[in-house]
């Protein structure tokens, strides 16, 4: 039997036949391998014998389980009869039951995407519940169908420069799918809807790419590519996704710069400012403005006078770069080129077209100009302290044709500095001192004669110095002390000079001197040196020398300066601890003088008219007649004391009027008529009054007291009703009743007496 089986491997199948055994070994070991983390993790299934034979289980994701369905069984080499199998792990028991059998039985749908594979373990029992064979693990795979479609999960936006050269990444699109990705069922392809004019896709991978150079952003900005996603490798059966990916053409400089016409005429007034813009030359370029570069260039025989600029747009500016005259030339014609030296690629649109050469004209136009000075700035030199008639000239022109007359003017009317209006010659008004102002700059106004434009020019004028001042002395506190040996030197001078000329001072003493001697320095100072010895702070006496300075200017200076020299006691390293000042003579300026008898003056003036109004104030009153009396209004900030309140007003002059008469009346009834109590009056009412006005005053402690001003004046003798004023009441023949008054209180006592009847009745009766 073994031979014919040999006989018949070793047939024309044997081929097929290896084959087939080389295949099974290789799912075999790929079974293991698949296994090996699990053989590795079981310390059970470790260096022993395996016991458990099964299969790979294996089940259908999705699939119904209405009823339970077999999965697979399990088997051991020990199972026999009366022994059981029992399941751990995931899904034990609820989605996966076994029977005593083996038999495994699915009770749930799967779905692979929420979890693809259930680990678990097999035990085998006996009657007894004896563990009869160790456990061994298993896993229930749940094998993919395609029940997803591709998702896009973003947008995608990119960019490409415009004339990319062909197959330049634009962008990459991905989509995913919850299939199982080792399937064909997650094995997703790429397709492009539409823009497959300008952009091609890898079906694999996804990128887009630039399928040839014809990108033109100045023809098409954007596009918009539909790409379509595909699984199951693009078959018929396959899921789709799509999105839409949004490409922006960036630019490049791809585009030269060109004229927008041949020719260009400018007029321009002949009093252009140097700098100025004299017009613009605009450009065509279909670039973004950042790509623009165009360079400029003139062809002219006279470059010096224009130049081009580039305008903040790219445009060319047409510079005046130097002063035009219209009476020397009237018009210019040149030649301006363009180009664009950092063009990235050659002109594709307009290269057959493009202006690079365009003829400008300019018309200088002719203007009144201003006068026009020979020089920018003038500058001349004076001798100080002198009358200079000479100074210099300053000259200016009419550039006009008309070339009309120039009249020259100081434009400063108080400058020392003067010109002849016709022939601009400068002169001094006045002499000048260098020490004062040593430099003076002076406008000088041109003006077209008789009327007419006007121009103006700065004249420096520098004043030369000449020995003109005498030499001062300079020195600090000198002192003699009382222990000071014959030949010390008890200070140091020097000499200052506000001429600018260098001088070599010469100093020596004016008068002999018994104790003190000056001897050079040859540095421009002098030493006061001791002669004889023997000072004390006891001796009344002042020690002051003179010293003469000479400067040696030409001609020369020279000054005599008295110099105090204080007695001090001193200690060994002759510094002084107590001086004896010098002795001054006491005086007043005549500034002070003047001051002082100004300050007298003005306070006689003040006290002679104070007393002058008042006499005058005094002899008014006391000659007014009686028709011209009026009473004297007072504010009191206070209650006071009533009429016997004789400090508010100067009631001697009211007396002094009384007695000399002025108040008696010539004829008729009295100045002040008597006021009459009118019959139908009742004294009680006006009592109840006052007192209830009273006692609100008195137990108001929030109210401040007052005042009420009324203001009496004579009203004549026709008047019915007489006058309202006290004056004179105690000398008129009034049939007043004033008795209530002593009913009122203490406050009205005073009034009671004084017009009571017993004081009323004289009719002399004095205040």
């Amino acid at each position: 039997m073994r031979q014919s089986v040999r006989r018949q491997v070793t047939g024309p199948k044997m081929g097929i036949a290896l084959f087939t055994v080389a295949l099974t070994l290789t799912l075999t070991m790929a079974e293991m391998l698949d296994q090996w983390p699990a053989l590795q993790a079981s310390p059970v299934l470790h260096r022993q014998k395996r016991e458990w034979k099964w299969n790979s289980l294996y089940v259908e994701e999705e699939k119904p389980a209405t009823e339970p369905y077999l999965l697979g069984k399990l088997k051991s080499t020990k199972s026999v009869e009366g022994t059981r199998y029992v399941i751990d792990g995931e899904g034990a028991n609820t989605i996966f039951k076994v029977d005593e059998k083996g038999d495994i039985y699915v009770y749930e749908r799967l779905d692979r995407e929420v979890k693809s594979e259930y680990h678990l373990q097999a035990k085998l029992y006996d009657s007894k519940d004896n563990l009869v064979e160790n456990p061994g693990s298993f896993v229930i795979q749940v094998t993919d169908i395609n029940d997803n479609d591709p998702v896009f999960t973003q947008s995608f936006n990119a960019s490409i420069k415009e004339r990319s050269k062909t197959g330049v990444r634009v962008i990459e699109v991905t989509a995913t799918d919850a299939d199982d990705p080792k399937t064909v069922n997650g094995d997703l392809v790429y397709e492009l809807i539409n823009g497959g004019d300008f952009f091609n896709i890898d079906r694999k991978s996804g990128i887009i790419t630039t399928k040839n150079e014809k990108l033109d952003r100045e023809t098409k900005s954007s596009y918009v590519v539909v790409v379509q996603a595909l699984d199951m490798r693009g078959s018929k059966q396959a899921g789709t996704a799509t999105t839409s990916v949004s490409i922006t053409v960036s630019d490049i400089n791809d585009n030269m710069p060109t004229f927008t016409k041949g020719s260009y005429e400018f007029s321009v007034n002949e009093d252009l400012n140097l700098g100025q813009r004299i017009g613009t030359m605009v450009l065509e370029d279909r670039d973004e403005i950042q790509n623009k570069d165009p360079t400029f260039s003139i062809e002219s025989t006279f470059p010096d006078i224009f130049e081009i600029e580039r305008s903040q747009t790219k445009d060319a500016n047409l510079i005046l770069k130097k002063a035009l005259d219209y009476e020397t030339k009237s018009s210019y014609t040149f030649i301006v080129n363009v180009e664009e030296k950092t063009l990235k690629t050659p002109a594709y649109d307009n290269k057959n077209n493009a202006i690079t050469k365009a003829q400008v004209t300019i018309h200088v136009l002719d203007v009144d100009e201003k006068p026009k000075f020979s020089k920018d700035i003038y500058n001349f030199s004076v001798t100080e302290e002198m009358r200079v008639y000479n100074i210099g000239m300053v000259s200016a022109k009419d550039p006009d044709k008309t070339n009309k007359a120039i009249r020259y003017f100081i434009v400063d009317k108080n400058s020392p500095i003067g010109i002849n209006s016709e022939t601009g010659q400068l002169f001094t008004v006045r002499e000048l001192d260098r020490e004062l102002v040593p430099n003076h700059i002076v406008q000088v106004k041109a003006k077209e004669y008789p009327d007419g434009l006007e121009s103006f020019v700065n004249v420096n004028i520098i004043v030369n110095d000449i020995n003109d001042n005498a030499p001062e002395l300079s020195s600090e506190e000198i002192y003699v002390c009382e222990n000071d040996m014959t030949g010390t030197v008890i200070g140091t001078v020097k000499a200052t000079d506000n001429d600018d000329q260098f001088h070599k001072f010469r100093f020596k003493l004016d008068k002999p001197n018994s104790n003190f001697s000056v001897v050079e320095n040859d540095d421009n100072t002098a030493s006061i040196m001791l002669k004889n010895g023997g000072f004390s702070m006891e001796d009344p006496r002042d020690y002051v020398i003179d010293i003469w300075i000479g400067d040696g200017g030409n001609p020369p200076l020279h000054s005599v300066t008295p110099l105090t020299i204080q007695v001090c006691r001193c200690d060994n390293e002759r510094i002084s601890n107590q001086c004896k000042a010098a002795q001054r003579k006491t005086g007043v300026s005549v500034h002070a003088l003047i001051a002082i008898l100004l300050c007298i003056l003005t306070i006689l003036v003040i006290v002679i008219l104070i007393v002058m109004r008042k006499r005058y104030q005094k002899d008014a009153l006391v000659t007014l007649g009686k028709s011209e009396i009026h009473e004297q209004l007072v504010t009191y900030d206070e209650e006071g004391g009533g009429e016997m309140d004789t400090n508010g007003y100067d009631v001697s002059i009211l007396t002094s009027a009384r007695n000399d008469g002025s108040m008696s009346m010539r004829q008729g009834p009295s100045l002040y008529a008597v006021v009459r109590k009118p019959q139908s009056a009742c004294k009680g009412d006006m009592a109840m009054m006052i007192d209830v006005k009273k006692d609100e005053a008195d137990h108001d402690r929030d109210g401040i007291p007052y005042d009420t001003l009324h203001i009496y004046g004579y009203e004549g003798p026709e008047s019915l009703a007489g006058s309202l004023s006290s004056l004179d009441s105690s000398s008129t023949g009034s049939n007043l009743d004033y008795d209530f008054l002593n009913d009122w209180g203490p406050r009205f006592r005073t009034l009671a007496e004084l017009y009571g009847v017993d004081g009323s009745d004289g009719s002399d009766s004095s205040y």
